[in-house]
């Protein structure tokens, strides 16, 4: 039986790089949904799809396939078979991303992949909706997330290490633009699930972060494990 662990939270809150360190440290297999909606978006750039188009985009998910691999430990997403791993990371596709993943059918074809790992191996996933709609049985549930100023400065902080001329303020404008689109959306909204824990990363380090959900994740498991003698 598999073991799954759900990080929701908004965007910039460190959601990934935390169900990274988790998943490392319990030799789980971290399922990037991200990434994936990331993928999807570029593929709708490249089509030149206009992101209010729903119906080309419904169209558009027919003749997609998105799929994520591990070479030596390294995440690898694969687009139509192509790695795109270095070109979903932009600000235009993170927005793309945002704007296209609340549709129906962007969201049935990726639920579904995401579910039938889930099912076969012990997985963390962190997104909007993991713990309510994408994996509502996940064994772990947190909510993660930090203040708008707090998780701007986090990402301007990763652009011009990485020589991207950027505005703090046009930054955190963007993280609360996007928090109000994801908590509003039609389908799947960003909500945090009854049973997740709470949690606050924004006088948290990286380690504490993960050593916390760490201790939630063996709690569960011993829980499990006497409930089955």
């Amino acid at each position: 039986m598999s073991f799954n662990v759900a990080i929701d939270g908004p965007a910039g809150a460190g959601k990934s790089s935390v169900a990274k360190a988790v998943a490392a440290e319990k030799g789980f297999i971290y399922v990037d949904t991200g990434a994936m909606y990331r993928a999807m978006a570029l593929y709708f750039m490249r089509k030149g799809i206009d992101r209010a188009d729903e119906t080309a985009i419904r169209n558009a998910c027919e003749d997609v396939e998105i799929s994520i691999t591990y070479e030596n430990g390294m995440q690898q997403v694969l687009l139509n078979g192509e790695n795109v791993s270095g070109l979903i990371r932009t600000e235009e596709v993170g927005n793309m991303a945002s704007a296209t993943s609340g549709y129906r059918s962007v969201r049935e074809k990726l639920v579904e992949l995401q579910q039938a790992l889930a099912r076969k191996a012990d997985v963390v996933m962190d997104g909007r909706d993991i713990g309510s709609f994408v994996l509502p049985d996940a064994d772990v549930k947190v909510y993660l997330t930090a203040g708008s100023r707090v998780r701007a400065m986090r990402r301007y902080k990763e652009l011009t290490e990485k020589g991207v001329s950027c505005n703090l303020d046009e930054i955190e404008k963007d993280i609360i633009d996007r928090d109000y689109r994801d908590m509003n959306r039609e389908n799947s909204p960003l909500v945090r699930a009854k049973d997740a824990v709470f949690m606050d990363s924004s006088d948290m380090t990286l380690k504490q972060v993960t050593d916390a959900i760490g201790a939630l994740i063996e709690g569960k498991q011993r829980a499990q494990a006497g409930g089955a003698e």
